[in-house]
């Protein structure tokens, strides 16, 4: 692994802020705290899974 795709990271900090979000929310018992937690995580790893595939198809991974 030569390269670090900067990208990748900022979306795995951003996963794992919204997985933190989740247990706080449930610590809180916010069930709309829970629910945008994990619709956030949902589109977080969705924009991460497209970005790879975009990068895959253009032959950058």
């Amino acid at each position: 692994m030569k390269n670090i795709k900067w990208i990748f990271v900022l979306y795995s900090i951003l996963a794992l802020l919204s997985m933190a979000g989740i247990g706080v929310a449930v610590g809180l018992r916010s069930g709309l705290g829970i629910l945008s937690a994990v619709l956030l995580l949902c589109l977080i790893m969705g924009m991460g899974f497209k970005k790879k595939k975009e990068m895959r198809e253009a032959g950058i991974l």
